[in-house]
């Protein structure tokens, strides 16, 4: 590559963090204007460049080079002054604070004599907001009462108004909708006209294929590969990310078996919730992987939650294996019948407690299991601990590390082992691959299936429609609270999926989609 169309060069970058080696003598350039993809599995290094590029870390050793000319980059603002913006996907904005204070955070304007400008400071960010089609966002809202795909788009509109040279975005698309990926793209479309370099780390290969120019393969640290995007096929790039072929992401799915004489694992019957669930029914069978569809907001989390006992019923009963049973609390969940657990949206916030151990996680929805004369027989819950770490391929030094050590698919694994060891046989799952390498989504879709396949049922919901297609054995539609398809077989289709997503129902193939009653 020409050195005067390099944006970014890094030669022998270094970076290690105690024994762990983040990166290892990582050389790679990417040119001006491109949108350049990094790929590889958690843990690969993805983050850590990033990181490095944007000021948040150090090298341990290399050269990093911005435009040809050598890049001494110390902290953020070193970062911010030399051109470089970063949206991250663990979301760095301050939740307690406004949309208007976290867009400008830290370079809010003040008067002469240092006061906040706080009004000239909302104006400022309404504008930015309507020139980046964010027009229906409140300035002055605080961003935690703020639905999670929308923080992520404050968080990349946030690097994007000011102005980036380099545009570094890790996972920016974790958590947007499919519509919000379309907003996403015409950005990306616009960028990319300005000149901006944009470095974009995702999962996701076929937003690779859509938005970026090139890519690069990160693996245990290492580059081994730079490719045109154009030039490499999608089973190469698994090969360079996995170290190994992967000869079927998804697991096969069962033959399709007769329900009759058999007891629904749990039945909802015209549930309702304020302003979300309106009269939805559903049946979730033994055996069976239940997928649900649904654009953001049309109430599937608040189905979710309220069959894990956090979101109170306005209407409507729940049955679990044929008894009727009322769920106040994640308690009643867990402990009803033939139990009931639930992998929530944030495994960070919702799912773990990052400062204690995997053991120490793992084991809290029943360490009283473990309890003798008023304390924990550590012994014997760390052998219970140990089982399902080895079930999930989480390695044992997670029964006494941090888990915010771990990458974030292990992360994910470990919130998974935690319902295992509660032997639960209901699992609901609320788009558990978000931000999760290739490699580890296989290894969690084999672990949904043999659940299944061990008598247990899981409802499913993704914002990935293509793992909705491959994994599930049948897909139930929601639209505006209520379900409004169930497709089936070969009705399981991206196409019918979001027909019915966006409200057209009765309008797909009328033989293999049933609308709901």
């Amino acid at each position: 590559m020409d050195e005067a169309n390099i944006a970014i060069k890094t030669v022998g970058l270094t970076k290690h963090f105690g024994p762990t080696v983040a990166l290892e003598d990582v050389t790679l350039s990417i040119a001006k204007g491109q949108v350049h993809a990094l790929l590889g599995e958690n843990g690969a290094g993805k983050s850590t460049l990033v990181k490095i590029l944007s000021g948040m870390n150090r090298a341990d050793a290399g050269e990093l080079y911005l435009f040809g000319e050598p890049a001494h980059i110390h902290g953020p603002r070193d970062s911010h002054r030399l051109g470089i913006q970063t949206a991250y996907q663990e979301i760095s904005l301050v939740k307690d604070l406004t949309v208007t204070q976290n867009m400008l955070l830290p370079y809010e304007p003040a008067g002469a004599l240092g006061q906040l400008r706080r009004r000239h400071a909302e104006e400022l960010v309404r504008e930015m907001l309507a020139r980046l089609g964010l027009d229906d966002i409140d300035p002055r809202q605080e961003v935690n009462e703020l639905a999670l795909p929308m923080r992520q788009k404050i968080e990349i509109a946030r690097a994007v108004s000011r102005d980036p040279k380099v545009l570094l975005l890790d996972e920016p698309t974790s958590s947007l909708t499919s519509r919000d990926v379309d907003w996403f793209g015409a950005l990306i479309d616009k960028l990319r006209a300005q000149g901006v370099t944009i470095v974009f780390i995702s999962h996701r290969l076929q937003e690779v294929r859509k938005f970026c120019d090139s890519l690069t393969v990160l693996r245990n640290g290492r580059n081994v590969g730079s490719y045109k995007a154009a030039e490499v096929s999608d089973d190469d790039v698994i090969a360079l990310v996995i170290g190994r072929s992967l000869a079927a992401t998804y697991p096969p799915k069962p033959a399709s078996q007769s329900r009759a004489g058999q007891t629904a694992a749990l039945s909802g019957r015209d549930l309702a919730t304020a302003g979300a669930l309106e009269e939805l029914s559903l049946d979730l069978w033994p055996g069976q992987v239940l997928g649900v569809a649904g654009l953001d907001g049309m109430g599937q989390r608040e189905l979710f939650l309220s069959l894990f006992g956090m979101v109170d019923l306005a209407a409507g009963s729940i049955s679990i294996g044929g008894l009727p049973v009322v769920l106040r609390s994640p308690r009643d969940a867990v402990r009803a019948n033939i139990g009931i657990s639930l992998v929530p949206e944030e495994r960070k916030t919702e799912a773990l407690c990052l400062e204690m151990s995997g053991r120490e996680n793992v084991s809290l929805p029943i360490v009283s299991q473990f309890v003798r004369f008023g304390l924990i027989d550590l012994k014997r819950e760390a052998a219970a601990v140990r089982r399902v770490l080895k079930m999930v391929q989480v390695d044992a030094r997670a029964l006494y590390s941090p888990c915010k050590v771990f990458s974030g698919g292990n992360q994910q694994k470990i919130a998974i082992s935690k319902w295992l060891l509660t032997e639960s046989r209901i699992l609901l799952m609320y788009d558990p691959t978000r931000g999760v390498d290739v490699g580890t989504k296989a290894e969690i879709y084999q672990l949904i299936r043999a659940y299944a396949n061990a008598g247990g049922a899981v409802l499913f919901y993704s914002t990935d429609v293509p793992e909705l297609v491959n994994l599930c054995d049948a897909v139930i539609v929601v639209y505006r609270g209520r379900q409004v398809a169930m497709l089936e077989r070969d009705a399981i289709t991206e196409a019918n999926i979001m027909r019915a997503a966006l409200g057209e129902t009765g309008s797909g193939n009328e033989t293999a989609t049933r609308e709901a009653p």
